[in-house]
Order: C-alpha cells, then structure tokens, then sequence
C-alpha cells in the first residue's frame, strides 16, 4: 500500500477557498430547497429579490403543502381527494404510495377505536393487495397487529411506530416525493444530496489520507473546534 498522506489544515483550508461558488449556483441550492420544503411565500419572495426564477409554479407549492397537513393530521380522504384533484395519474400509476395512503387509513381507524371499521376496510380494500404483493401482506399483517395490544405502549417498537406522528410524516414524505416527481422537479432536496456527496467523499479520502474532517452535527471542523467557535462568537458580535 501507498504510504497515508497526511494534510494540514492550512492546506486544506486554503484548497477549499479556492473552490468557486457562484452566487447564482448558491440562489439556485435555496430555491431548490424552499420549493422542496414547501415554503411558498419565502420562495415567491426569494425569486424576486434575487431575480430566480421558480422550477415550478408557485400554486402547485401551496397544493402540496395542503395535502401534507392533511396527512399530518390524519385525514387521508382530504389528501387523496386532493391528490386526484392536481392529478390523478399519480395513484394511478404508483400502487405501492396507493397502498400506503390505504394503510395510513387503517392506522387512523385503529388510532381513534373504530376497531368494526378497522376490520371490514382492511378485509374490503387492503386484503386483496396483500394478495397481490409479498411486502403489502407484511405491512398489513405488521398494521393489523396494532390491534392485539391493548395501547401502543404494551406493543413491540416496530408495532407500536405506527401510532407515531413520524409514521404520518413518513406517509406525507412519500406523497411530497410523488407529487414533485409528476412536475419533474427532484424529491430530495438538493443540499441534501450535496451532504450525502460530502460524506462519501470523505470516507473515500480517510482511506488514503489524514485531513481536517468536517462535524456535521455541530457544522465545526473537528481539528479545530476552539477556533471555530470563537470565530462564530466574533461574526456574531458584529
């Protein structure tokens, strides 16, 4: 093996101001992400102080935004309705997120004790896809299980996850994504991908070479913690 190159943080610091950010590709990354996140009015002002122009129309923000509260508060009739009202094609042509948004409906049923409910709308609707796919029958045998425990809190984590409000964010996630791939726009927010890119890129380097490693969780250079700190503590004073 080639002997470890080792990298000293003058260096690499001075490696990184040399990269060339344009102000346009950084207006770019925080359009991409506020019509990601849905955050119409921000984008609709960030477009015209900054002269970018939105990847898709602004009302099409708005209607996603709509549709994820609704999910967010269990109201999977409201989102689908919706749904079919900005296009129909899109359940049409994903029966895995179909069958997601049918599965968040028994989930509700369960939550708020419609147990008779419960049972004939997973015999009428969800039994007969269970049939058709392997990973649907689990997922209906793992959400029908909720109702063998008398509270979530008595259930195993990976029965009782489902009553959680990150099971309906995972539900509206699924549904943002849909939606944004039906107007062509990416699902994952650009910035997102960047730092996924920066960590492959790193564990890529460690193989090689000893370097100035970036902490995401804290946003600090790991070698030089105190510095950074206090350089942060000097911007904000000014």
């Amino acid at each position: 093996m080639p002997p470890r190159t080792t990298i000293r943080k003058e260096e690499w610091e001075r490696r990184l101001r040399e990269v060339q950010v344009t102000k346009d590709d950084l207006n770019r990354l925080i359009m991409d992400y506020l019509v990601i996140e849905g955050y119409k009015s921000a984008a609709e002002e960030f477009s015209d102080e900054a002269n970018v122009p939105p990847p898709v129309d602004f009302e099409s923000i708005e209607s996603r935004m709509v549709i994820r509260e609704a999910l967010q508060r269990g109201d999977i009739e409201e989102a689908i309705s919706r749904m079919n009202d900005l296009n129909p094609e899109i359940l049409d042509t994903n029966p895995a997120l179909y069958f997601h948004l049918q599965q968040q409906k028994l989930i509700e049923h369960i939550r708020h004790g419609r147990i008779t409910e419960a049972l004939k709308f997973a015999q009428d609707e969800l039994a007969p896809r269970g049939e058709e796919s392997p990973e649907f029958l689990a997922e209906l045998e793992r959400t029908m299980a909720l109702l063998a425990f008398d509270s979530s809190s008595s259930a195993p984590p990976a029965i009782s996850e489902l009553l959680s409000p990150a099971q309906r964010m995972k539900t509206a996630g699924e549904v943002n994504a849909a939606i944004l791939e039906s107007l062509s726009q990416g699902k994952e927010v650009k910035l997102v991908q960047l730092l996924k890119l920066l960590c492959w890129s790193e564990g890529m380097l460690a193989e090689r070479a000893d370097f100035p490693k970036i902490d995401l969780q804290e946003g600090l250079v790991a070698t030089g913690r105190k510095e950074a700190i206090a350089t942060e503590d000097s911007i904000m004073r000014e």
